[in-house]
């Protein structure tokens, strides 16, 4: 079960650096095209909607926000601080950001294929080059801001998030809010039969038996419902502490999360100390702290920087048609973690 955290409001940085932001000559900029001023910079309408186009390109649910005051705001803030950032960087952060931008776009590429890449950027009315732009921007800022992190920064973020990089071996049956033919259930009938498999449970019947003949979640019904030795980090919240704290061999009460109910028994949970972590999961600590200061930065730094902002304005709405209402809380799927209904794989082109 991994986290996916879809609304735009929770957008973090970190995800946003994965995929997007463009950049544009800042030649022959006039006063009526410009939508912010910042020290040292301007952010014409023509980078703005390039931005907004980008940001429907990779998560296209956000089409229907592209024009909420509060979101344009959002926009015009997030450009600001990329282009700020990536013009202060270091060389060094400027090199090896360009080349995360391009493994970036390239991985994108793989995923759907040359033609239908390209057509979906055409339907966006993007080139190739904005994407990019707009990647390395992100990256570049991201590159410095990490670079930028000390190694008792890492030590410090580890011990606030060390339940993460517990391993842990769990069975679950997910009881979810639609049946095997998709058929819709409600919260209470999923609810009263998650406490059924945990009746059957309780009175000793096989898990992995159980869990071959219940369990909602494809990705380890087969394996008897088995995610073995994962980090704990990869799963959702809910599902993560019921994962680090029931005792072993235990059956679970029903835990609540996204995907419906889940009966969970963990069958072994090993912390992993400091000294213990691989580089990769030290590097990947770096990179949340280096989005932390990027956060820090846009909520604490950005108001003294910024001078002037002029936003679009919004098309009038036909007065024959209803406007949809613009759901600003709704989850979203759009990053990776582990495929569990328990929470589809971690990764998001984890778009914003």
């Amino acid at each position: 079960m991994l986290s996916n955290k879809k609304s735009w409001k929770l957008v973090s940085i970190t995800l946003v650096a994965v995929l997007a932001l463009s950049l544009l000559s800042a030649c022959g900029k006039s006063s009526e095209n410009v939508v912010a001023t910042y020290k040292g910079g301007e952010l014409t309408l023509d980078e703005y909607n390039i931005e907004k186009k980008v940001l429907i390109f990779l998560s296209p649910q956000y089409a229907q926000l592209a024009e909420m005051e509060d979101f344009k705001t959002y926009l015009v803030n997030q450009q600001v601080a990329f282009e700020y950032l990536s013009d202060k960087a270091t060389k060094e952060a400027k090199e090896a950001g360009k080349k995360l931008a391009v493994d970036q776009l390239d991985q994108m590429k793989e995923q759907v294929g040359e033609d239908a890449f390209k057509k979906m950027l055409d339907e966006q009315e993007l080139k190739e080059t904005d994407l990019k732009g707009y990647l390395e921007q992100v990256m570049i800022s991201m590159q410095d801001m990490t670079d930028k992190v000390t190694d008792e920064e890492v030590k410090k973020q580890y011990e606030a998030t060390k339940q993460d990089f517990t391993i842990a071996s769990v069975r679950h049956v997910l009881i979810s809010l639609t049946d095997a033919n998709q058929k819709a259930r409600t919260k209470e009938e999923a609810l009263k039969l998650a406490k059924d498999v945990k009746s059957k449970l309780d009175k000793g019947e096989d898990f992995a038996t159980i869990a071959k003949k219940y369990s909602d979640d494809k990705g380890s019904a087969e394996n008897g419902g088995l995610y073995e030795n994962t980090p704990a980090g990869t799963w959702v919240e809910a599902f993560k502490q019921s994962a680090v704290t029931l005792p072993l061999n235990t059956i679970s009460d029903p835990v609540e999360t996204d995907y419906g109910y889940h009966i969970l028994k963990v069958e072994s949970r090993t912390e992993t100390p400091f000294d213990k972590l691989t580089q990769v999961q030290k590097d990947a600590i770096k990179n949340t702290v280096g989005s932390k200061k990027i956060d820090d930065f846009m909520s604490k730094d950005l108001k003294d920087i910024i001078k002037k902002v002029n936003l679009p304005k919004s098309p009038e709405a036909k007065t024959d048609e209803k406007t949809p209402t613009p759901e600003t809380g709704t989850d979203t799927k759009t990053d990776t973690k582990t495929d569990a209904k328990t929470d589809e794989t971690k990764t998001e082109a984890t778009t914003p």
